[in-house]
């Protein structure tokens, strides 16, 4: 044995690396015998190793696709629907006349929601051809709009949007306008929820409610006004292409606005009725028939100027304080408030007040034309609805509304309260006689009142005129100061106070003491409460809180629950019609000559303030109450100014413009309507003259009544004489039904008053006729004058009787 090594038999399928790089087919085996070898993949080297291999591709796929997905559940989990944003909630309370068209709007933003139903079909139509034909049908998300916009507005074909309704009302109701991704985002996934919670209904209503279609309107029934001055559910194909239209670009599209834009709104409004076709929502020959509806220069305007303002203000106190809606909740908007306003009674009102009134004012040329103001109300005495009002010239100049303030003394207009009283009380004298319209008192200016157990009270009558025995009738007709003072210490005036309390005024009138002097009107009523109280005897005696609100509701579909209209007997009827009666003679024969303009059986009352700061006319027909005032305010320091002077005339006087403004506001108010007559039902012995007892004192204090004694037989105007008093007629007047279906010893009563325009005269000797169309009024000058009466008015100290200076607007 050699001790050289011996060569190894190598291991079966092992060979070197270097070996196999050769390919020694020695090396490879019995197993490699045969077999080929696979070649090696060349390296790969300059820009290919750039490209990614199709491996890299799928997994990229496989793991962005993971993420979308993830991300969209993520996306989806995170995102909720928030609340609606300010703006969208935001809305404009709409004022209604009674005829449903509009008074005005409030709030910042011209906004009306309304329910699906009030929306035309047309409309929507209109807007789902122009926004999205596929609403019903399809997703809340349209990726391929969306990819075709983007494409569209990249490649410069005009920035257009890939949203649906459900997107855009998103953007409008959720979220803010700005173009950011995050909001993109953010109203991708609320759409997608929204589809999901939301009927389609329920998306488009909102979307209309909520899109802007230009000249400040927001949503489609604000357009609706702005753009044609209709409400949303009369408009016509046509106009709801219009209006679909502006969607696209509300201001451009305005053809009223910018004329030189008309072919580019036509061209879009004709796209829209092309897509209403194709949908079978119009068809061929309805969509050959259209033309395009120019929209009107100007419509309804949404500012407070004119009455507007003072309307809007006193329907929202209104509201407040029967509680019908909270403040805070009428702040809010969405309100549609359907007043008891008559559209063409309003225009009557104000035609009148500027013809008779604020037309005759020079303000250049006389300063106290500068205080003139001028207020007032009408009210249906049947229904207790105001059906108009006068508040002043305009809202914006002059912000107290007339109608409503109770700053000014109501004067003689009180006195038909203070005989209503004593009718409805069964009321005496104060030696036994039952006070009715022939009841004879003393009339003497300055006599001092009997009965009274204050301090001394002797009213001064107008000029200081003396009228001896005189009828309640008469004195009424001329204003006597002496007599109805007298009455109301007679009556009571406690029980005066109440009755005019029951009529209507409010409890808590300023000034309304319970004194001799309320019955010449201290009281500081407003119009409005004083046409209340004149409603109620116009309705005999029936009184019902006025109305000023038909009808309330909340965005457009829940009707607001107003409080129940109750109507009570506050007087009995013989109480109200008898003083019916009464004050149709001082429109007959009296100081009020100037409301026989009006063409109708009326009856009505004058009255003036202390010092002449005001003046008034309170009447009524059968069928409608109605009062003016004409006050006078300094415009810078808002202290009552006295009116003399006023229009060029010595005075202004109930019989003067406010008579006339009546007459003419009340003949055009019922213009067109039967005339009818006043139906009566007059106090027992109304048409029996009542006579002084002989043993009446003159003395003050005595507890009798002042006078002559003298007999019937031998007092001018009485009744048993057969000769009528001037304005104190002991008949009833035409037309009156007596008392039980009898008529008065004056006469039948057949037939209706003259309904003839009166003269411009007044009836009864030594009265201003400077009005020019009725008669100065006797009585209402000084209806306040303290004792002595030989002083100015409003000067002294009686209990009941405060001094008036002027004051400062409340």
């Amino acid at each position: 044995m050699s001790d050289e090594p011996q060569p190894q038999p190598k291991t079966p399928g092992w060979a070197s690396r270097e070996s196999l790089a050769a390919g020694d087919p020695q090396t490879a085996g019995p197993e490699g015998a045969g077999k080929s070898k696979k070649p090696k993949r060349p390296k790969r080297t300059g820009w290919r190793r750039l490209i990614p291999t199709w491996r890299m591709v799928v997994g990229t796929f496989v793991v962005g696709v993971l993420l979308l997905i993830g991300g969209f559940f993520l996306g989806y989990s995170l995102v909720h629907i928030p609340a609606a944003n300010a703006l969208a909630t935001k809305q404009a309370n709409v004022y209604l006349y009674a005829d449903g068209s509009v008074i005005a709007r409030d709030g910042e933003v011209n906004r009306e929601s309304v329910g699906l139903a009030r929306i035309s079909k047309d409309a929507q139509h209109a807007v789902l051809a122009a926004e999205d034909r596929d609403f019903y049908t399809e997703s809340a998300i349209d990726p391929g709009a969306m990819v075709r916009a983007g494409w569209n507005t990249a490649t410069g074909k005009g920035k257009q949007s890939g949203s649906t309704i459900t997107q855009q009302y998103v953007k409008n109701y959720y979220l803010a306008q700005e173009q950011t991704i995050t909001r993109k985002v953010k109203e991708f996934f609320i759409s997608i929820k929204l589809d999901r919670e939301k009927s389609k209904d329920e998306i488009l209503e909102g979307y209309l409610n909520t899109s802007f279609f230009g000249r400040g309107a927001y949503g489609i029934q604000a357009a609706a006004q702005a753009y044609y001055g209709v409400d949303a559910k009369d408009l016509t194909a046509g106009q709801g292409a219009y209006l679909a239209s502006l969607l696209n670009a509300p201001s451009q599209y305005d053809v009223v606005a910018h004329p030189e834009n008309r072919p580019a709104a036509e061209a879009r409004w004709n796209y829209v009725l092309d897509g209403m076709v194709k949908k079978d929502w119009l068809t061929p020959a309805e969509r050959a028939a259209q033309k395009f509806p120019v929209p009107k220069e100007s419509t309804i305007s949404t500012g407070m100027s004119g009455q507007r303002g003072y309307i809007v203000n006193i329907v929202k106190d209104y509201l407040i304080s029967n509680e019908i809606v909270d403040e805070e909740e009428l702040d809010r908007g969405g309100y549609r408030i359907t007043t008891t306003l008559q559209k063409d009674k309003q225009n009557a009102f104000v035609k009148a007040v500027d013809d008779k009134l604020m037309s005759q004012l020079d303000k250049k040329e006389r300063k106290v034309d500068t205080y003139v103001r001028a207020g007032g109300a009408s009210v249906d005495p049947s229904t207790g609805k105001v059906v108009a009002m006068y508040n002043g010239i305009d809202y914006v100049k002059q912000y107290t509304p007339n109608a409503t303030r109770r700053d000014f003394q109501v004067g003689s207009t009180f006195k038909p309260f203070v005989f209503t009283s004593a009718v409805e009380n069964h009321s005496e004298t104060q030696d036994g006689r039952t006070i009715n319209p022939n009841t004879i008192y003393d009339g003497t200016s300055e006599r001092p009142v009997q009965g009274w157990s204050g301090t001394r009270y002797d009213p001064e009558n107008e000029d200081h005129r003396d009228y001896g025995d005189i009828t309640v009738r008469e004195a009424t007709d001329k204003s006597v100061n002496a007599v109805y003072a007298q009455m109301a210490v007679d009556v009571g005036p406690g029980e005066v106070k109440q009755t005019a309390i029951d009529l209507g005024l409010p409890a808590d009138t300023p000034e309304m003491p319970e004194g001799p002097a309320i019955a010449l009107g201290t009281a500081t009523a407003s119009p409005l409460d004083m046409a209340e109280a004149y409603a109620t005897l116009a309705n005999h005696g029936r009184h019902g809180t006025y109305t000023l609100v038909e009808k309330v509701m909340k965005d457009g579909k829940h009707e607001v629950d107003l409080p129940e209209r109750r109507e009570h007997q506050a007087v009995s009827r013989e109480a109200a019609d008898t003083t019916t009666s009464v004050l149709r003679s001082v429109v007959q024969n009296g100081t009020a000559t100037a409301a026989q303009a009006a063409g109708r059986p009326a009856a009505g009352k004058t009255g003036t303030a202390e010092e002449d700061t005001a003046a008034w006319f309170a009447g009524y027909t059968p069928e409608l109450a109605t009062v003016v005032a004409v006050m006078g305010q300094d415009p810078e320091t808002a202290a009552h100014k006295s009116l003399y002077g006023a229009m060029g005339l010595p005075r202004i006087n109930g019989g003067g413009a406010p008579a006339e403004i009546w007459g003419q506001y009340t003949r055009e108010a019922l213009e067109g309507e039967p005339v009818s007559d006043f139906d009566l039902r007059l106090q027992t012995g109304a048409d029996v003259t009542a006579a002084p007892t002989a043993d009446s004192s003159d003395e003050p204090g005595s507890g009798e009544e002042s006078g002559t004694g003298a007999p019937d037989d031998e007092s001018s105007g009485d009744e048993d004489t057969g000769t009528e008093t001037p304005g104190g007629s002991a008949s009833t007047p035409p037309g009156d039904t007596g008392g039980e279906g009898d008529t008065s010893t004056g006469g039948p009563a057949t037939g209706g008053p003259s309904t003839e325009p009166g003269p411009t005269g007044g009836a009864g000797g030594g009265e201003d006729d400077s009005s020019g169309g009725g008669t100065t009024e006797g009585g209402d000058g000084g209806e306040t004058t303290g004792a002595g009466g030989g002083g100015d008015s409003g000067t002294g100290t009686i209990t009941g009787l405060p001094t008036r200076p002027g004051r400062e607007s409340q």
